[in-house]
């Protein structure tokens, strides 16, 4: 059996670094390196109940 679509993967962007250097870095919004050790915590625990909450509501 024959195929007779394409299979390339063009992304239709052309890259601006050498193919052996790292892309380039991107100003994040908002970086988890940034943040207090009590922000970080707090995240944790937010992340912690949301996922809880799913748990328990899968349950029911």
């Amino acid at each position: 059996m024959v195929h007779s679509h394409s299979h390339s993967h063009e992304h239709g962007h052309t890259h601006s670094h050498g193919p052996s250097s790292p892309h380039p870095a991107q100003a994040a919004p908002w970086s988890i390196l940034r943040m207090t050790v009590m922000a970080r915590l707090g995240a944790a625990l937010a992340v912690s109940a949301v996922l809880w909450a799913v748990v328990l509501l899968a349950m029911r």
